[in-house]
Order: C-alpha cells, then structure tokens, then sequence
C-alpha cells in the first residue's frame, strides 16, 4: 500500500527530530552515533517528476570466479528515481536462495551465515526475476564487475540491461570516505546493518544513494547515473618499457595477462573526456614516441561484463 503525503510527512518530522537528537550529542566532540538502518518506502514524497525504475542487485556466490562458482542467493529491490538522482518509491524486495551443484565453502558461510541447510532443495524463480528486470532502465551493484558476469550466465535479461556500480562510479575517495566496502561507507554515513546478505546490502546500497555526499554536496545518485551515462575506452599500453610498470601501476593500469583473448600488457579504463589527455600521457611520458595506441569503447550495456 501507497503511503500517502500525510504519513510520509510524520515519518520525515520524526527522522528529523532524531536527527536533530543525534547532532547535539555529537556536537559534544565524546559520540559517534550510528542509526540501525530502516530502510523507508520512499525517499521523496510522489510528485509531478517524471520517473524511472531502476533495481538494486547483489548476489552472494560460493567464490569470486563466475566461470566456476555459482550464485546461492539473489536480492533485488526495485526502486523508482528522476534523473536528477532523487529517489522516490522503493518496492518490495525479492530475495531467494539457490542450491548449487558442489556445498557452500566453509569460508564463504562464515562471510555470509549463508549454510548448505539454508539453500537444500531452493532454486531461483527465473521467471520471477525475468518480470522484475523487464522494465528497468538501469542495474545497479556495489562492485558491478563481480555481480554482472554472474548474473549474465544465470540469465540473458541482464546482459541487455545498463548497469552502474556504486562502489567504482562514485568518487568515494574524494568525498573523504577511504574504503570502499559497503558496510563501512555505511557507517561513515552513519548507519549499519546486517552486511553480506543479498537483500540487506540492496537497502544500504540504496539508502547511500539516497544521501548527499559531503564534500561536493550532491547526491549521490546523481553522481552515479552522470558516470554511467558518459562512453568509457580501455587503453592498453602495449610493449611499456618494463621499468616503468610501476609509474603505470600508480597512475591506475591494471595488468592483463591474455587470458580470454585480451592483450598481454597494461591497460586503464578511463572516461571519454580524459581519453586526449591520457594517450598524450603515455606517448609523452611512457613511450617517449608517437605510438598508435590500442582501444576500445563501450558504455553502460557492456561496461563491466565479460564481453570487455
């Protein structure tokens, strides 16, 4: 059921109240204080703003590998916003579980609670999942570069989506945050929650999106849907002399080592409007010599799947 204005303004007057609660006692300079996170109906009151669905994904899996490991439980949230970032209603969360061929690693039911009782005999609705996915303009996870490639082996309907990821598409570092994992942007916002289960990590993933970021006082799902909309190239600095690996390495290369038909060398992702800038770094400053340099472009429909 819709929560109407008047619900959602008592509901906002007590946030504040708390809030407010919450200032004078850390103003004292002696407390943190962290709220348990609640997640709300809605973030912004229904107004005359045009809106779309976007859906929070996580997966917890049996290992980091997607070609081997496999998928043990799936949370969605869908969850509608403006194209300035705001977000308005947030709808009902599915979340199931799925046995996997081989048990659970010890390890990662430690991580997650998650036991081979828990999953015995459950299998994911793809259906379900397929109807909920349909009609989004836009996926979002926290470290998109593991979710995608999983989710695309378990079904295509994600390898047709735009996906975002809230871990790498915001400039967390810049906002003063110095970690990237989801439950500690949390608490440096000032909740916590019980991480590492599909569903939970949704909510505060949405909740962070929700908020204003400190430094450049925008929110940040603004800041997200601006970088996921812009073209990204892959440069690969092939044959870099050696002892400079280590300038390419501060500078943000990463190392390829051809497997999946990819270049043996360096290589950076990097948005367009840097791409100039960029290859005249290396041809000045690596190469030492004019160079064609490799690359290639893609945005938010292929950007953190295999296919790159």
């Amino acid at each position: 059921m819709i929560e109407n204005g008047t619900s959602f303004r008592m509901k906002n007057n007590q946030q504040k109240e708390d809030y407010k609660k919450i200032s004078e006692l850390e103003s004292t300079g002696d407390f943190k204080v962290l709220r348990k996170l609640n997640p709300p109906k809605h973030y912004n009151p229904p107004d005359e703003t045009d809106t779309k669905l976007a859906i929070y994904l996580d997966l917890e899996t049996t290992g980091l590998n997607y070609k081997e490991n496999e998928i043990i439980e799936i949370g969605l949230i869908p969850f509608e916003y403006s194209v300035d970032g705001r977000i308005f209603k947030v709808h009902d969360a599915f979340n199931q579980f799925q046995e996997p061929l081989d048990p659970i690693p010890d390890e990662i039911t430690k991580i997650t609670g998650i036991t081979n009782n828990m999953v015995r005999g459950r299998q994911i609705d793809k259906e379900s999942v397929k109807n909920i996915v349909e009609p989004a303009s836009i996926i979002i996870a926290h470290n998109a570069n593991f979710d995608r490639k999983f989710a695309e082996i378990f079904l295509n309907i994600f390898a047709n989506k735009p996906w975002a990821c809230s871990m790498t598409q915001i400039e967390w570092a810049e906002e003063e945050f110095d970690s990237l994992k989801l439950e500690y942007l949390g608490m440096k916002s000032g909740f916590f929650y019980e991480a590492h289960r599909a569903s939970n990590d949704c909510y505060a993933g949405i909740e962070l999106l929700s908020l204003q970021l400190p430094k450049s006082r925008q929110l940040a799902l603004n800041i997200l849907l601006k970088n996921a909309r812009q073209s990204t190239f892959r440069i690969w600095a092939e044959g870099a002399p050696f002892d400079l690996k280590d300038l390419l390495k501060l500078r943000g290369y990463k190392w390829s080592d051809g497997n999946d038909g990819q270049p043996k060398s360096w290589y950076k992702d990097i948005p367009e409007d840097s791409l100039d800038s960029e290859l005249l770094y290396l041809r000045s400053e690596i190469f030492q010599k004019d160079v064609d340099i490799p690359k290639i472009k893609f945005d938010a429909f292929d950007r953190f799947s295999s296919r790159i």
